[in-house]
């Protein structure tokens, strides 16, 4: 799963992806798309180590893309912006990263801090890259529709979709209000929609606000945080990045919170296994059926699949070991179309 970080120019946004990736921040005027693997912590798996000892332990994982900063007060810098914005039509979510810290030695964005201003505007050009998207394929369209092809009345029927979708862009509608058939859905996720794409905001403050909450309307999911300050807790090692955020009263670093964030609002939730060679968490759709998930590991797994050994890591933590979950009737086996449920530790069996 790939999730891309946007942002105006200042915004902060290179640093939060230094911060959570640990590359180095690129140099001012990269021009180039930035890419890390981060890690998805969770402390399930710190627990499972300490009880089966394996050689390895693997966490999830999620994409991060960081592209270079959006600059729209000029038709050269919008021509770049949207050049850069074309190419992420393939992310799974988009992270709207927008300024709210003040500082003297960073020029500001118009000239002035106002992170409201910049998340509309960032919102805005979304939208227009989508007209613009829709309008070259209603004109293709619109000349094809005319010729006795074989796909003439598929055509036909996508030109009638593009044009409700012109039209609910261009009332500033959500797409997804004239999208009515799997077809249709089929259609328009082949475009990638970016404004049809799970979307999170990162209101980036000063050190002043790092403790602080910024609420943010509407139904988005979002987190406060300190650009400069995680950067800074980033370069430490474990001990004295603990040290000092219990000096600054934090117990969770933003940088995690915002990991954690991407992984909900990308509707992923993890199922374990474990042993002494390997604890693993892996990342599954919220609402996968067991089968599926078997599939996760290998696809020998769900061919020859037999049940889910399946216990609740909660049960295995309150009881301390495989044999007293068993003991009290909590290991379970479950068939093909049991929904995985977040915490779940598994034990595939199959034949094949």
């Amino acid at each position: 799963m790939k999730a891309a970080l946007l942002g105006l120019m200042q915004s902060g946004k290179s640093t939060i992806f230094s911060a959570i990736s640990g590359k180095a921040v690129p140099p001012m005027g990269a021009t180039a798309i930035e890419e890390a693997i981060v890690s998805v912590p969770d402390a399930r798996l710190d627990w499972l180590e300490t009880l089966y000892k394996p050689k390895k332990t693997v966490q999830a994982t999620i994409d991060v893309l960081d592209l270079p900063g959006f600059s729209f007060t000029d038709e050269h810098g919008r021509a770049a912006a949207r050049r850069l914005i074309g190419q992420i039509r393939t992310a799974d979510m988009l992270v709207l990263v927008v300024r709210a810290f003040e500082n003297p030695s960073v020029a500001a964005y118009r000239n002035s801090v106002d992170w409201k201003r910049d998340w509309a505007e960032l919102q805005t050009e979304l939208l227009l890259s989508d007209l613009e998207l829709v309008t070259t394929r209603v004109e293709k369209l619109e000349k094809q529709v005319h010729k006795p092809t074989k796909t003439q009345a598929q055509d036909k029927a996508e030109l009638a979709l593009q044009l409700r979708l012109q039209e609910a862009i261009e009332a500033e509608q959500p797409i997804s209000s004239v999208i009515h058939t799997d077809e249709e859905r089929a259609i328009v996720k082949s475009l990638g929609f970016l404004t049809l794409k799970p979307m999170a905001v990162v209101v980036n403050v000063g050190e002043d606000q790092a403790g602080d909450a910024i609420p943010v309307d509407g139904p988005i999911s979002a987190v406060t945080m300190c650009a400069k300050l995680e950067h800074e807790l980033a370069q430490l090692d474990a001990e004295s990045r603990k040290t000092f955020m219990a000096d600054l009263g934090i117990a969770e670093s933003a940088a995690e919170k915002f990991v954690q964030m991407c992984y909900s609002t990308l509707g992923l939730v993890s199922f374990l296994t474990v042993g002494p060679d390997e604890v693993r968490a892996w990342p599954i759709k919220d609402g996968t059926v067991a089968v599926e998930a078997a599939g996760k590991i290998h696809s020998d797994i769900k061919r020859g699949f037999i049940r889910a050994e399946t216990m609740a890591y909660t049960d295995l933590k309150e009881l301390g070991d495989e044999k007293a979950v068993k003991a009290a009737g909590k290991m379970r086996l479950e068939g093909k179309e049991y929904v995985i449920k977040d915490g779940d530790i598994i034990n595939f069996r199959f034949n094949v």
